[in-house]
């Protein structure tokens, strides 16, 4: 079962501890009484993560909310040897054992929930911006790559609030993988609105428009969707910046029917002005995506089922050898003393298709079969 935790921000641990396992429920008792049920063991994860089957890439569920997902079930549990119990076979010989729960290799892919995403190139004010217009602190100095983990921030405006994630710098080649490229690209992918960071002082040695249209470039490679989003352009350190830069720049950007917003982070100049306009944007956007859990196929669910009972069958020095997984839990309750056990275990050999793959591989009488460490004498 994975629960969102609002106290974790990243998938680290994971990285430490790979495998988790549900304990075993308890053996039945007296009286056809049923053993106690185990509880559930909660896997908690940062809110915001999405959970995919690893060897599909099939959407298993998206921990956004505060209800907890079920992502692999228990078994079924056994039988015991009371429940075949007739008139005339009093004390059977033999139970049924539980099924084993199911079991799956997951990826844990952690998007943000943000309403807002600050992005462009390292080093442009977005960590400045976020801590001047939110309680958020994230560390700032003038390098790259200040922040190595996406920060988020609230911004109450009036009765209004949303949340602000800083999406650390990107780079050119990052839809390619290219510095953290897809460890950052991914958390833009829920946010409802853009808000794109230049600096158009060029104290970097890079020209605002090269910059903005590279950035774009990375979100676009990256995912058709983002390309489409909403954006708004703040261009930052204006108090850094000539009149002739910022004019230039303003040109560029309101000539491509975007909303443009000269600001100074460091000084908060302009930063109540392009709030306001975020907050009124959001206003017309519709709300932060969910994924949705995406259902098994009838294909997917006939094969599934068909794993569940699969065996195979080789000759190997003239002993038939079965290999079937699921035959062992049901094996160890077999009393091979017993004749009634016996005919129970060949109940299961020919209602799963083992005894009908013996014969058409030319099984004779008497010829030996290996299940497990179990060896017996076919007999027809």
């Amino acid at each position: 079962m994975f629960v969102a935790d609002d106290s974790l921000s990243t998938l680290i641990d994971f990285r430490y501890k790979r495998k988790y396992i549900a304990p075993d429920g308890e053996p039945g008792g007296a009286k056809r009484c049923s053993g106690k049920s185990m509880e559930p063991t909660v896997i908690r994860v940062p809110r915001g993560t999405i959970i995919k089957d690893t060897h599909t890439g099939r959407i298993l569920a998206d921990i956004s909310d505060d209800e907890p997902v079920i992502v692999a079930r228990g078994g079924k549990g056994g039988k015991g040897n009371v429940h075949f119990a007739t008139p005339t076979r009093q004390i059977p010989r033999f139970a049924k054992p539980g099924f084993p729960g199911e079991k799956f290799d997951v990826t844990l892919e952690l998007k943000l929930l943000a309403d807002v995403g600050l992005v462009g190139f390292p080093n442009v004010g977005k960590s400045t911006l976020i801590s001047v217009v939110s309680a958020a602190k994230p560390k700032i100095a003038n390098y790259h790559f200040t922040t190595l983990t996406p920060v988020l921030g609230v911004v109450k405006r009036g009765e209004k609030s949303f949340v602000m994630a800083d999406i650390p710098g990107l780079i050119e080649g990052a839809s390619e993988g290219v510095g953290l490229g897809h460890a950052f690209l991914r958390h833009v992918e829920r946010c409802r609105l853009i808000v794109h960071v230049v600096d158009v002082s060029g104290i970097e040695g890079r020209e605002p428009t090269e910059d903005f249209e590279k950035i774009n470039t990375e979100l676009a490679n990256f995912s058709e969707e983002l390309a489409e989003r909403p954006q708004i352009v703040a261009a930052n350190k204006c108090d850094l910046a000539t009149e002739e830069q910022i004019s230039a720049f303003e040109q560029y950007i309101t000539d491509r029917g975007l909303q443009f917003f000269r600001i100074s982070a460091a000084t908060t100049e302009g930063a109540d002005a392009l709030m306001d306009a975020v907050t009124a944007k959001l206003d017309t956007l519709p709300p932060v995506k969910r994924y949705e859990a995406v259902p098994l196929t009838l294909e997917e669910l006939a094969r599934i089922d068909e794993q569940k009972r699969s065996f195979t069958v080789q000759k190997t020095d003239g002993v038939y050898i079965v290999d079937a997984e699921w035959l062992a839990p049901i094996l160890s309750t077999v009393n091979m003393d017993d004749y009634e056990s016996l005919q129970y275990f060949q109940r299961v050999l020919r209602s799963s298709g083992i005894i009908d793959e013996l014969e058409r591989q030319g099984i004779q009488e008497d010829d030996p079969v290996s299940i497990f460490d179990f060896e017996f004498n076919y007999v027809r």
